[in-house]
């Protein structure tokens, strides 16, 4: 899958802006200690992570929106795993390589974000694994309706961005 030069520069300057945008909403989880109706007790918000996130990303904007998705689960505190379109491997295997560069420079485990290649199978195992709570897929209506039916049936959270 090609492109031309300005829509991948533009595509990749996409991920970085949400990079920026992340880590400043790194910094709004403080904790909100809020009063409640009840006499003598509050309400405290308390962040947690849901561990894995899948995600899953269509073939004509691979690198933005899997930076949508990565940059903010990495923040919130979770590990990253994406299934790339078959379509756009080489896309998918040196973005995470600069991802996995970017966690380590900052004494991160390059681990915490990883990919998977493959087709529909894959994507179906992806859906289907108990231990991924939320798997945020873009892609078209028909397949977008499966990974919800696949992922809802066993309780896990989806996120669908269709078209």
């Amino acid at each position: 899958m090609g492109k031309i030069l300005p829509e991948g520069v533009g595509e990749v300057q996409e991920f970085i802006d949400i990079c920026d945008y992340a880590v400043g909403l790194s910094r709004m989880f403080d904790g909100k200690v809020l009063p409640s109706e009840r006499a003598g007790h509050i309400l405290m918000e308390h962040w947690n992570p849901l561990g894995i996130v899948g995600v899953i990303s269509a073939f004509n904007f691979p690198c933005a929106v899997f930076g949508w998705n990565a940059s903010i689960a990495l923040v919130c505190g979770n590990v990253v795993l994406w299934k790339g379109a078959p379509t756009t491997p080489l896309t998918s295997i040196a973005t995470t390589k600069i991802i996995q560069k970017v966690l380590e420079r900052n004494n991160l485990s390059g681990g915490l974000s990883s990919m998977i290649t493959g087709g529909a199978q894959i994507g179906q195992a992806l859906c289907e694994d108990k231990r991924i709570p939320l798997v945020s897929f873009t892609g078209s209506c028909q397949v977008g309706k499966k990974v919800q039916e696949t992922v809802t049936s066993r309780f896990g959270k989806c996120l669908l961005e269709l078209g």
